[in-house]
């Protein structure tokens, strides 16, 4: 029986504050049973260190990701049992020969999640100074999906040019805004409507959020609709 050719979504993280989104877009892909590449770029473990205190090293990559899928969106370690990371490959952000940065490397498309202005103004630019902005060109120039969560507010009009740059390109531009019509109740059900959403924009299946059925009030439980009444 000839085995299944491995065809990962390539994960850029970079540098903007919203680690969490990231984290739970990984545990989604997991849980689907997708592979991943994983890219961090150097500002993104930054971040990564100050909002979950996980210093994110390329020795022990596999360790620290574990810790860090463990993590609940308010911090919390062990929120979530840690995914078995057997289809996970780690890419260091400087290194330009990685499988990634050619489009014969077979891959399904990329999600940058989340995306800074930064790294949203070298994508739209071809800049490609790392290699998360080279994988982000070559998923342009090969015509697969390329979904690129924004976290910024407010937005100035450069960075909305090159969002528009980005939309034209082909990629899908999704920023990280939470709904709450899913009647979230805690932080993590907010990180997982967004999550869900970049994964739904990628085709993947998953359950991370209560999606709109047409009903007005239809996320609340009938204790708490009696109780607004």
């Amino acid at each position: 029986m000839t085995e299944r050719k491995r065809t990962p979504w390539v994960v850029g993280v970079s540098g903007a504050s919203g680690t969490p989104y990231a984290a739970a877009v990984l545990r989604g892909l997991l849980a689907a049973g997708e592979s991943v590449d994983l890219v961090v770029s150097r500002a993104s473990r930054l971040t990564l260190l100050d909002e979950t205190g996980i210093a994110f090293r390329d020795a022990h990559w596999r360790e620290d990701l574990g810790e860090w899928l463990g993590r609940g969106a308010d911090g919390k370690p062990e929120t979530f049992a840690r995914p078995e990371l057997d289809d996970v490959r780690y890419w260091g952000a400087g290194d330009l020969a990685a499988g990634p940065s050619s489009g014969s490397y077979p891959v399904q498309g990329m999600l940058i999640v989340p995306a800074s202005t930064a790294c949203v103004a070298g994508v739209a630019l071809g800049l490609s100074k790392d290699l998360l902005q080279r994988v982000a060109s070559v998923t342009l120039k090969e015509r697969r999906r390329l979904v690129v969560a924004v976290r910024e507010t407010p937005l100035n009009g450069q960075t909305l040019r090159h969002l528009v740059a980005l939309d034209e390109a082909g990629a899908i531009v999704l920023p990280a805004s939470p709904a709450f019509y899913t009647g979230a109740t805690h932080i993590q059900d907010l990180v997982d409507f967004v999550a869900g959403r970049v994964l739904d924009a990628a085709g993947v299946p998953h359950q991370l959020y209560r999606r709109w059925e047409g009903e007005l009030g239809g996320s609340r439980t009938p204790r708490e609709a009696s109780a607004g009444d």
